[in-house]
């Protein structure tokens, strides 16, 4: 008897673990909300500029679901594969729901093109991108 009395109880424990398992919601990993800013002074999107001329780049992010850990920008010259960081900032406090930052550089005094990217990533490893395609002539 308490064997068939163990076994129910074992059946009973699968049957409402199985329940609470599967039940569970997975996380829809949403990334952060990312835009450039737009504008007198900023460039926001692909551009032909000249050599050695001072870019400002603007970023806006907004958590969507987790708070925003770090904020990198890189680069790659001439279609390379590979970046290079250009910064990297941590995030604290208010500026984990809601980031607001710009970044001036200068472009290389040789022609050729510049890709720049913009990068948020938040405490659940999600990546938010923008990038700005520069063709320095």
């Amino acid at each position: 008897m308490n064997t068939i009395k163990g076994f129910t109880n074992t059946i009973l424990f699968m049957v409402v673990f199985s329940f609470i398992v599967c039940s569970c919601e997975k996380d829809k990993h949403i990334p952060p909300d990312v835009s450039l800013k737009s504008g007198a002074g900023y460039t926001s999107g692909d551009a032909t500029v000249a050599k050695s001329q001072a870019i400002t780049v603007g970023i806006i992010a907004v958590k969507k679901e987790d708070d925003m850990l770090t904020y990198n920008v890189s680069n790659a010259y001439d279609g390379a594969t590979t970046t290079t960081t250009f910064q990297t900032f941590s995030l604290a406090g208010a500026e984990q729901q809601n980031y607001s930052k710009d970044v001036t550089f200068t472009t290389r005094n040789q022609a050729g093109t510049e890709k720049w990217i913009f990068t948020i990533t938040d405490k659940d490893g999600n990546i938010a991108q923008k990038q700005v395609l520069l063709t320095v002539q």
